[in-house]
């Protein structure tokens, strides 16, 4: 007679429990671009909205970051660090290609032996990780899983490039993730186009980085800023789209809007497109923060319940999309 496999039991729902953020405390402000490239803090704001950034200090690592928003996170949810039995980070900044970082962050906040490995999928990479713990504490595999996104994007940036130099800042934003009796995370709507993948990328490979030759300098971010915003755009809005319907809401039933915080330019194009009431709270933390990749949703989506923008028990619709090209878009409950 054939042994028949025990199934993992795994919660009926999982929602979102806590969240927090860390920003570095070096505030940059546009002028201080402007000493690198030939433009005006006018042209930024009107090209991006950007009027500041936070850049990280020496001692404000990757890990670093992400351990703070991380325990932030934990002590919001109001679980155990013990508890956590789930690490994802997503992060495009850490320079080691191994151990993955998330390994050192589950040490620092507490986590014990929990599982943990990193994500790489650009600015999507805090919603696919979102949606990877959703799917483990509905699985059986985890019931507390910590998702965090943390960048040093300033490491990767040409401040000589006048189209990207003002664009990206560093910080970490964290949830948990865990066990819940109500539906509270829609499914996921994502994919990739490959195709598209030299659209933004860096300027060159650790290989030719390491081989070296004349001219070759420490790699940095590049994109085609055309592109990407018709991209992000026109593409993006109906992946939005197609996550409402997913979920069964229209952009009526929605509270708060939080897309990746790429430029204010997309962020405004993408709520006209998708008709999103007045009574939307839209995230613009891009203002003051920058692009900061895999960061930009849960440090948005804390400035918002911080602040009194967003509330508990709100529905928020999250989009991330770059590099790759890869997107992300699902509808949840504000812990």
């Amino acid at each position: 007679m054939t042994a028949t496999i025990t199934p993992a039991l795994g919660a009926r729902h999982a929602r979102i429990l806590g969240v927090g953020g860390y920003r570095p405390t070096r505030v940059v402000p546009n002028e201080e671009i402007l000493k690198h490239i030939d433009s005006s803090d006018e042209w930024i704001r009107s090209r991006s909205g950007i009027v500041t950034r936070h850049w990280a200090g020496p001692d404000e690592t990757v890990a670093e970051m992400a351990v703070i928003a991380g325990g932030k996170a934990i002590a919001d949810a109001g679980v155990a660090p013990e508890d956590i039995d789930g690490v994802l980070v997503a992060t495009v900044s850490h320079f080691k290609q191994t151990p993955a970082v998330a390994t050192e962050i589950a040490h620092r906040v507490g986590a014990g032996r929990p599982a943990a490995f990193d994500v790489n999928a650009g600015c999507a990479g805090f919603t696919y990780a979102l949606n990877l713990a959703k799917d483990m504490v509905t699985g059986g595999s985890a019931r507390h899983v910590l998702v965090i996104g943390a960048e040093r994007l300033s490491d990767l940036t040409d401040l000589e490039d006048r189209s990207t130099a003002f664009l990206f800042g560093d910080g970490a934003g964290a949830v948990v993730v865990g066990p819940s009796d109500k539906p509270a995370m829609g499914p996921v709507v994502w994919g990739s186009e490959g195709d598209k993948s030299d659209v933004i990328s860096q300027t060159v490979s650790w290989e030719a980085y390491r081989n070296g030759g004349e001219g070759v300098r420490f790699p940095a971010l590049r994109q085609e800023g055309q592109a990407v915003f018709r991209w992000a755009v026109f593409e993006m809005a109906k992946v939005a789209q197609r996550a409402l319907d997913a979920a069964g809401i229209t952009a009526a039933d929605l509270d708060v809007f939080i897309p990746h915080q790429a430029n204010m330019r997309i962020v405004d194009s993408m709520v006209k497109t998708l008709k999103l009431p007045e009574h939307v709270a839209i995230a613009r933390d891009v203002e003051t923060t920058g692009n900061t990749s895999a960061a930009s949703i849960p440090l948005a989506m804390e400035r918002l319940l911080a602040t009194g923008q967003a509330k508990s028990g709100d529905l928020a619709l999250c989009i991330g999309f770059g590099a790759g090209l890869t997107y992300a878009a699902t509808v949840v409950t504000l812990p």
